[in-house]
Parts: C-alpha cells; structure tokens; sequence
C-alpha cells in the first residue's frame, strides 16, 4: 500500500521494490522497480502516456504489459494487479 504517486513512486511492497506509477491518463501500475537493462531504479524515470522511461538510457516499458517498448533493454518486466481506495494504491504481488 502506497499514497496516490505523483506521476511515479518507489515504494516496499512485503519486502519488494515496486515501481508504482500513474499513466498520463490518470490510470495506475505497478511493476518491479528494477529496468531489466541496467538494474536501475525505474521509479527515477519519467512517465510517457502508458509507458516509464528508465532515467539510465531511457528504455521504455508499457506500464500495462510490462513489455519493452523501446531500447536499449529487450527482457520484459512483471506487471502487478493494483486497487485504489480512495488515496491508498493497493498492489497485489
């Protein structure tokens, strides 16, 4: 459970850095807080309509699907199902 991230935060999740994000429409996700190029936090990076952007050497990632939607990383990330209620984020890993 986080606050509402402002567009993008990283916070413990049971022991877990994850990456919780709001898409430029307004949406939430949650992935891990790691790019899968550089191991970089990506919760440092900025966010571009549904994707984050690593600050390292701006690999995107569909924040929907986890999948790379720009080089230079080409492994895909997990995805996390993520619930509000009211200004709580509620992610399930």
């Amino acid at each position: 459970m986080t606050s509402l991230p402002d567009p993008c935060r990283g916070s413990r999740v049971a022991g877990q850095a994850v990456c919780v994000a709001r898409s430029d429409k307004g949406d939430f996700f949650a992935i891990p807080d790691r790019c899968t190029h550089e191991d970089y936090p990506l919760s440092d990076g900025s966010i571009w309509d549904e994707c984050v952007e690593c600050p390292v050497h701006g690999s995107l990632f569909d924040l929907r699907t986890g999948e790379v939607a720009g080089l230079p990383a080409f492994e895909a990330t997990k995805t996390f199902p993520v619930a509000l209620d009211g200004d709580r984020v509620y992610v399930e890993l």
